[in-house]
């Protein structure tokens, strides 16, 4: 069975409580599909050198992140990892000759607690992580899902967790307007994947508007092009779209419309 693989702009942890609509739609959407074998969670929270995949008998909650409330290091996402999986998506990034190995860590971040706590409370589905590679770009990041979108055709639920725009200078924790910069980055970007413009969007770094002030660093829309290339060619569907705090884009991505 095919899982859609996603792209979700995860936000801050406080996202499950200060009122944002977007856990809600990562519910929703998880309600309306199938019981996935496992989930296969790219964060950008998550990052490493050279690709690493994880697993664990049960994963540790890490609260990677200081003055939010504290209910929030409360929190616990005690799901087990899936060994079996984990040898599966080796061996796929072996055929395409990216060479990965097994991290050890025992722990998920934010980046991918967050969404999943909102989207299966009850962690009794298998999760498995990769690192994004902040040294690496849109294509190699792209190449990864390529390798790794057999999974999604045998029940796995491919997830990239990152942000659509992260810049987190800019952001206005009172509530300021929308920022007309950080719109038309996402606008562009929807565009773009509603368009399955993969060449552009590969290239945005040169194309888009407003590139480097809306990801000074670029590690939050890296899962972006993981999860587009685990698509492996089916167009994206808008899940979610919207600006919190003045400029930070909490848009979530379903690839699993057939291209024009």
């Amino acid at each position: 069975m095919f899982f859609a693989p996603l792209f979700l702009s995860h936000g801050g942890p406080d996202v499950l409580i200060n009122g944002s609509p977007a856990p809600a739609v990562w519910r929703a959407h998880a309600d309306s599909l199938p019981r996935p074998r496992a989930i296969l969670m790219m964060s950008a929270h998550y990052l490493a050198l050279q690709p690493l995949l994880g697993s664990s008998p049960r994963w540790g909650t890490v609260h990677d992140f200081g003055g939010f409330p504290r209910e929030l290091y409360k929190l616990q996402y005690p799901a087990a990892g899936d060994d079996k999986v984990l040898a599966e998506a080796m061996a796929l990034l072996a055929v395409a000759g990216i060479g990965a190995r097994h991290d050890g860590a025992e722990g998920l971040d934010h980046g991918a607690w967050v969404p999943l706590l909102a989207m299966y409370p009850q962690a009794d589905i298998p999760v498995i992580t990769l690192s994004t590679l902040p040294r690496q770009d849109a294509r190699a990041h792209y190449r990864l899902g390529l390798a790794l979108a057999q999974l999604a055709e045998q029940g796995v639920l491919i997830i990239g967790s990152g942000s659509m725009t992260h810049n987190l200078y800019e952001l206005s924790r009172a509530g300021g307007p929308e920022q007309p910069w950080a719109k038309a980055f996402a606008d562009w970007m929807a565009q773009r994947l509603l368009d399955n413009d993969i060449e552009a969007l590969l290239d945005w770094e040169a194309r888009v508007p407003f590139a480097k002030q809306n990801h000074p660093s670029d590690e939050h829309l890296l899962p972006l092009f993981f999860a587009l290339g685990a698509a492996h060619g089916k167009v994206g569907r808008s899940l979610h779209r919207g600006i919190e705090l003045g400029a930070l884009a909490m848009d979530a991505w379903a690839f699993d419309g057939a291209a024009a």
